[in-house]
């Protein structure tokens, strides 16, 4: 019961974070994290829902992995639960507080790359702890929630695959807080 409850507060959050849009949609599923459908425009970037990129955590890298531009963001999803009013006792109680987003996009088209998969190795600020997760595709992007759990220097390392073909990012972000 008590992680239904804990489900449920963060199902209500995320309805809140990326708005009416989600709650127009007959299911949702807690589990598949969706974001809607990304729209990637070279000028004024959109989340899903016509929300602003921006809106959708700190953009961490942006680049070229093999064939793609990829683009990573980081969403501290305890800051944007607090925005929405979750209570404190249910953050605590979630298991990682990031998720990390990677969007895929055709250079040549600017439309985003679907029907890929990936995983993203995280070294943390003693460098001597790591850990290997495998990125899901949710919506528009690919994804997981992540976990960094002190302030520091993070590595991460990105490996994407799809259609045959295969790309590769590293990037370091620090964490503050």
């Amino acid at each position: 019961m008590r992680n239904t409850k804990l489900e449920g507060a963060v199902l209500l959050a995320l309805l809140l974070i990326f708005g009416s849009g989600a709650a127009d949609r007959a299911v949702v599923d807690a589990a598949d994290h969706s974001h809607g459908d990304m729209k990637h425009d070279q000028t004024v970037p959109q989340g899903g829902h016509g929300m602003p990129m921006e809106s959708l955590g700190e953009r961490i890298f942006q680049g070229k992995s093999g064939p793609w531009n990829l683009e990573a963001r980081l969403i501290d999803m305890k800051a944007q639960l607090e925005k929405s009013g979750v209570s404190a006792k249910t953050i605590d109680q979630l298991g990682a507080k990031h998720h990390l987003m990677v969007l895929l996009t055709d250079p040549k088209t600017g439309k985003p790359v679907t029907d890929v998969m990936g995983e993203v190795i995280i070294k943390g600020p003693d460098k001597t702890s790591s850990s290997k997760v495998t990125l899901v595709v949710m919506g528009g992007h690919i994804g997981s929630d992540v976990a960094l759990p002190r302030p520091g220097k993070y590595t991460f390392r990105v490996t994407v695959v799809g259609g045959g073909q295969r790309g590769y990012a590293v990037f370091e972000y620090k964490l503050k807080r």
